[in-house]
């Protein structure tokens, strides 16, 4: 005799039911029905799991490009050509259905200028977990590549670490920070990841992210910057195109993470993007920000106590920071201590 068995399940919330019913045989159709239903809860269980456990979807990876602008335009200072390129670039390619290549941005400058500041923030308006996300990784050339001698062993490490993220999640974010002061040559085993291959062994690697974050030509960018402001031109007049020269120059011949690599030579980066060094005028805006987040009231006399506690350069003119807004939160903590 042929029945119908009605099945309800339960999923979400009161207001989220699911209903089914199966008309079956006695015996035969026992089994269907009974896989249907299996079929039916894993089904509900992942749904759940989605909302509760971070999952690579879009209700955890959030690709906020509208928001990124903004966050950038607020709380970067002195950075023009940075937040041009990197609004730009990240919203190309996070629009794009099927990017032609992975995205690849190397930040150049010298400390304090922004590099992973601008990282977190791209984290952030990428991913609802920002920076803790684990479709977000974070690789610290001192800690994870310290010993020349164990290239061989890093690059398998490296490799297989890539792939197993990538399979995991295509939308995932890689931020290699210290890139000058990786062993040469490591950096040359993720060139096939960055191609523009539609898939390699099955895996599709074009929709992820990497930032390269690097202290490389750190030193010649202030030169020319510094040069600029010696013939009085104003700072946002420098173009991208005057600047990337000097960082491919200096990355492909100084002896650091990316000497003669050929992700240099094969044009798998897709930007330089500089970091130009900070002036008073900029560190002020991150002592005042920095005061409001520790709860201190802002005055003008407080911030100049801290610029007071900072050391700018060249010596005669006191006009660019030597390590930007890098020591501004604990010398805020100082001076409030003194007051």
């Amino acid at each position: 005799m042929r029945g119908c068995v009605l099945f309800t399940g339960f999923f979400l919330s009161s207001t989220c039911f699911l209903h089914l019913a199966v008309c079956i045989e006695p015996i035969s159709g026992i089994s269907a029905a009974a896989a249907v239903v299996a079929a039916a809860v894993i089904s509900g269980f992942d749904v759940l799991k989605s909302y509760v456990t971070e999952t690579c979807g879009d209700r955890w990876i959030v690709n906020n490009h509208t928001g990124l602008p903004k966050q950038l335009n607020e709380k970067l200072y002195g950075q023009h050509l940075v937040l041009k390129a990197v609004t730009n670039h990240i919203r190309g390619h996070i629009k794009s259905a099927e990017p032609a290549k992975a995205l690849v941005l190397s930040f150049h400058g010298w400390t304090g200028t922004g590099k992973n500041y601008v990282s977190r923030i791209v984290a952030e308006q990428l991913y609802k977990e920002g920076m803790r996300s684990k479709f977000v990784h974070l690789i610290s050339a001192t800690k994870e590549f310290p010993h020349e001698g164990m290239v061989p062993f890093y690059k398998d490490q490296l490799r297989s670490w890539i792939e197993h993220n990538i399979t995991h999640c295509s939308r995932s974010l890689f931020i290699f920070d210290e890139m000058d002061k990786m062993p040469s040559g490591l950096i040359d085993t993720i060139k096939p990841y960055l191609d523009y291959y539609e898939n390699l062994g099955g895996v599709n690697y074009r929709k992820a992210i990497f930032l390269f974050l690097s202290n490389t030509a750190g030193k010649d960018i202030t030169q020319y910057v510094y040069q600029q402001w010696s013939q009085g031109y104003p700072r946002e007049d420098i173009k991208m195109a005057d600047v990337e020269k000097i960082i491919t120059r200096a990355a492909l011949n100084s002896k650091t993470g990316l000497w003669h690599s050929e992700l240099i030579t094969k044009h798998m980066i897709t930007a330089y993007i500089p970091f130009l060094p900070l002036e008073k005028t900029h560190v002020r805006k991150c002592i005042k920000d920095s005061m409001v987040v520790k709860g201190y009231p802002v005055t003008s006399e407080r911030v100049e106590s801290v610029i007071e506690e900072l050391s700018f350069w060249p010596e005669s003119e006191q006009v660019f920071s030597v390590t930007g807004c890098k020591r501004v939160a604990e010398k805020v903590d100082y001076v409030m201590e003194e007051i």
